[in-house]
C-alpha cells in the first residue's frame, strides 16, 4: 500500500527545473522617492564578481535548519550547497511556566554549534539566525538567545510571526515561478502555521496562527494510536483557530480569482513522499513542484491515524521524531485545504532558512531588478502604519529629518558612533512617534509605545521593533526609567543605551517643529570646546520669524540631550 523501500533525498537542494535559483523580477511601483531618502544602504553594485557564501540558520519549535548558500552577485542568483538539520524539540517546554527547558537549550546550544562550526568549515562570511515561535513565545527565550551569544558567538534575530511569514514568501519566490496569479502559502511549523496570500509582488496577507505540530501533538494527542474523540476535538480546534485567518486572506483576493496553494515545511513534505511513493514507488529526486491531491491527502491521514507510532515510522519520509507529530500536522494542512477550497497543495522545498538568505541579500544591496519591490518592505510597512493611525506625515517627516541631520551631525563630531542600521530605528521612531494620538491625546506617547510595538511593522526583528515602539514612546514627558516595564523588555545595556541616546535626539527634532508649519528650514550643529556646548544653528523659514515657540520648547526638551551626550545646547536662531 505504501510503495517502495524508503530513500533518502539529496543533501544538496536545486531550484525546481534548474540548478541555478531564478527569481522573479518585479516592476518596482511608485512612491514618493523623497520619503526614502533616509536609507543609507549601499544600492546594488556589480563591484563583487566572486560568489560569496553565507549562512542561514532557523531555530524552530521542532528543528533547527541550517543551509549554507554560495550567492552569484552578478545575476544574482544563489545555490543552496549545504543542509543540516537536527531535531531538538525546543517546544517541549515546561507546562507549569512556559519557559524553554534546561534539557531543551542544551540540545539547542549543542545543534546550534553544529550549525556555526560547518558554517565556518566552508569560509561563510556571515551567519544570519533566526529563532520563531517556541522562542518568541517563551518566558525565557530572550536568556536562551543571550546564552547562544555568550557561548557560541551567535547572533539570532527573534522575529513576529509576520515576520516569520514575509520571510518564508520571500523564500518560496526565489525557488517557485507563481505568474503573477494568486497562491496561498501554508508553512506548518512546529509551534505555529502561516498562511500568506501573494501573485509575486508583495504580499497581499500574512499571517501566523498558534497551531503547530507538537504544540498541537503535546496537547491534545494522549493515546497511541490517537483515539476517535482526541481526532475530532483535534480537527475542531484546528479549524476553529484557522477560520478566522482564512477569512481575512480570502478578503484579499478579488471576485473572479481563485487560488493555488503551496505548502512548505517537513510536514508536508513527508505527507508528499508518502504519497510519491504510494502512487510512484519511489521518491523524486527533488519535490519542488510535487502536487498531492486533496482526496488522496485525506486519505494518507485516515490510515495514518491507525497506525501504531512504530508503524508510522517504519513509512517513507517519517523520521522517527516525525512520526510523532506527523498526525497533528496533517490534520492542520487538511482543515487549511478544506477551509480555502483547494483541490491540492503543490509543495516548494525553500522556506524560511531560503527567506533568510534573500533578506540578507536585500540589505547588502545585491538585488538591483529581482525582487526589488520586496527591498524597501520596511519604508512601505511604516507608511502603511502611519496611514493606519492617522499620522500628520507632513509634521512626522519634518521631525524626521531634524532628526537624522542632529543623528548625522552628531556621529561627525565624534558624539555617538551608531551605525546605519540605529539611523533607521531613529526615522521609523520619528515618523511614528505621534501614532498614539489615534488613540487619546492624554497620555499618547504611552499609546504609541503599544501601537508601534504591536502594530505588525515588517523587516524588522523583535528587539528592534521593541527600540522603535520605546524611542516612540520616550519622545515627551518622563525620560527612560528601569522601573518602566516597555524599558525593562529591552535586552541588554546596549540597547537601553541605544534608546537613551535615540529618544533624546528624537525630543530635540520635535521642538523645531513645534508649531507643525515648518518654522524652522534648516539646522546646523558646532561643537563649542572653549566653553564647552553644541551650538545649534537654526535658520527660520521665514526671514524675520522669532521662533518663539520652537526656542521655548526646546529649552524645555533638550535636557536628556544634554544629560546624554554631555553638553549643554545652545541654540543661536540665525538672521
Amino acid at each position: 500500500m505504501w510503495g517502495g523501500a524508503p530513500q533518502r533525498r539529496r543533501l544538496l537542494t536545486t531550484c525546481y527545473l534548474q540548478t541555478l535559483v531564478s527569481i522573479t523580477v518585479f516592476p518596482i511601483r511608485s512612491m514618493n522617492q523623497a520619503a526614502l531618502t533616509h536609507t543609507s544602504a549601499t544600492p546594488a553594485t556589480n563591484g563583487h564578481r566572486s560568489p560569496r557564501t553565507i549562512a542561514a540558520i532557523d531555530v524552530g519549535t521542532n528543528s533547527i535548519h541550517l543551509v549554507v548558500a554560495q550567492i552569484q552577485p552578478e545575476l544574482p542568483s544563489f545555490q543552496i550547497i549545504a543542509k543540516e538539520k537536527d531535531t531538538v524539540r525546543l517546544g517541549d517546554r515546561d507546562p507549569k511556566t512556559g519557559n524553554l527547558t534546561e534539557a531543551a537549550m542544551e540540545r539547542g546550544i549543542k545543534a546550534l554549534r553544529r550549525c556555526r562550526d560547518l558554517a565556518t568549515s566552508m569560509n561563510a562570511e556571515d551567519i544570519a539566525a533566526v529563532a520563531t515561535s517556541a522562542v518568541r513565545e517563551a518566558p525565557n527565550g530572550s536568556e536562551f538567545i543571550q546564552r547562544v551569544e555568550q557561548q557560541l558567538g551567535l547572533a539570532i534575530d527573534l522575529i513576529s510571526g509576520e515576520e516569520e511569514a514575509r520571510r518564508i514568501y520571500l523564500g518560496v519566490l526565489s525557488g517557485m515561478e507563481l505568474g503573477q496569479k494568486p497562491h496561498v502559502v501554508i508553512d506548518i511549523g512546529g509551534g505555529s502555521t502561516e498562511l500568506i496570500l501573494g501573485d509575486g509582488h508583495e504580499p497581499r496577507f500574512l499571517s501566523s496562527t498558534k497551531v503547530g505540530a507538537v504544540r498541537l501533538s503535546r496537547e491534545f494527542v494522549r493515546h497511541d494510536p490517537p483515539a476517535e474523540a482526541e481526532v475530532a476535538y483535534l480537527k475542531a480546534f484546528v479549524h476553529g483557530k484557522l477560520e478566522r485567518s482564512v477569512e481575512e486572506l480570502q478578503y484579499h483576493l478579488q471576485p473572479n480569482e481563485s487560488i493555488k496553494l503551496v505548502g512548505t515545511s517537513g510536514t508536508i513534505e513527508a505527507l508528499a513522499t508518502i504519497h510519491a511513493c504510494e502512487t510512484m514507488g519511489a521518491v523524486p529526486a527533488t519535490l519542488n513542484g510535487y502536487r498531492v491531491p486533496f482526496d488522496d491527502l485525506k486519505a494518507i491521514i485516515k490510515r495514518l491515524q491507525n497506525l501504531k507510532m512504530g508503524d508510522r515510522r517504519s513509512l517513507p519520509g517519517l523520521s522517527e521524531r516525525r512520526a510523532e507529530i506527523i498526525i497533528a500536522g496533517a490534520l492542520v494542512l487538511q482543515e487549511a485545504m478544506a477551509l480555502l477550497k483547494a483541490d491540492a497543495v503543490t509543495v516548494c522545498e525553500r522556506a524560511l532558512r531560503e527567506g533568510v538568505v534573500v533578506d540578507w541579500m536585500l540589505t547588502q544591496g545585491l538585488i538591483a531588478d529581482r525582487l526589488a519591490y520586496q527591498s524597501s518592505v520596511r519604508q512601505r510597512s511604516v507608511f502603511n502604519l502611519a496611514r493606519k493611525y492617522q499620522i500628520n506625515l507632513e509634521h512626522s517627516g519634518r521631525v524626521a529629518r531634524f532628526a537624522l541631520s542632529l543623528f548625522d551631525q552628531a556621529q561627525q563630531l565624534g558624539l555617538h558612533d551608531w551605525q546605519a542600521s540605529d539611523r533607521e530605528l531613529l526615522w521609523v521612531g520619528a515618523m511614528l512617534h505621534n501614532c498614539g494620538h489615534f488613540v487619546s491625546h492624554n497620555a499618547h506617547h504611552k499609546h504609541s509605545y503599544y501601537l508601534v510595538r504591536h502594530g505588525g511593522l515588517l523587516g524588522f526583528t523583535e528587539v528592534q521593533i521593541e527600540a522603535i515602539a520605546n524611542i516612540a514612546r520616550y519622545h515627551r514627558k518622563s525620560h527612560p526609567k528601569k522601573k518602566h516595564e516597555n524599558y525593562r523588555n529591552l535586552p541588554n545595556k546596549e540597547w537601553r543605551q541605544r534608546v537613551n541616546q535615540l529618544s533624546a535626539i528624537l525630543r530635540v527634532a520635535i521642538a523645531l517643529d513645534r508649531r507643525q508649519i515648518g518654522a524652522i528650514r534648516q539646522l546646523h550643529c558646532e561643537l563649542d570646546t572653549d566653553e564647552p556646548g553644541l551650538i545649534l544653528r537654526l535658520q527660520p523659514s521665514i526671514p524675520g520669524d522669532p521662533c518663539s515657540l520652537e526656542l521655548w520648547s526646546l529649552d524645555y526638551k533638550k535636557d536628556c540631550f544634554e544629560a546624554e551626550f554631555g553638553y549643554p545646547v545652545i541654540p543661536a536662531l540665525e538672521g
